[in-house]
């Protein structure tokens, strides 16, 4: 195995990791709401004037499945529709006090997750961080190039 690809395979390794590590205390903290769905939630939270179209091209989904998911929770009463005043014809979404409620859960698991694993962060310099920025960049980037 060259580089490449023990950098590869160690980089999804980790992925899988975090993400198997953190996904009982999110879903037991936020029962009842998929990963999808608080995903969907902290972008709305995040992305001004939030559209089908602004929401899939974060979420790397298909317009489709954000139509899907915002539906579900327009149901839930997670999020609600509006229209700007001077453009009737697109719909945004944004957070109910709910929704705002489940985004703040989700953003101090976020925070006690950072806190978790401090050790590893606390022993990093600014140029290790600097390497690491740069290659997800370059790579993103390259990626972004080859989609369109």
């Amino acid at each position: 195995m060259d580089n490449r690809q023990q950098l590869m395979s160690e980089l999804m390794d980790l992925c899988n990791e975090i993400i198997w590590l953190n996904k009982p205390e999110l879903e037991s903290a936020l029962n009842g709401y998929t990963l999808n769905e608080i995903e969907l939630i902290e972008h709305i939270a995040l992305i001004p004037e939030a559209n089908v179209t602004k929401l899939a091209a974060a979420s790397y989904m298909t317009r489709g499945a954000i139509s899907k998911l915002t539906k579900k929770l327009l149901t839930k009463n997670i999020i609600q529709r509006y229209q700007n005043e001077d453009n009737r014809k697109e719909i945004y979404f944004e957070l109910t006090k709910k929704g705002q409620e489940i985004n703040a859960i989700h953003q101090q698991l976020h925070e006690a997750f950072l806190q978790r694993d401090q050790d590893v962060f606390a022993h990093m310099t600014k140029e290790e961080f600097d390497t690491i920025f740069r290659f997800i960049g370059r790579y993103r980037h390259h990626l972004k190039n080859i989609t369109k």
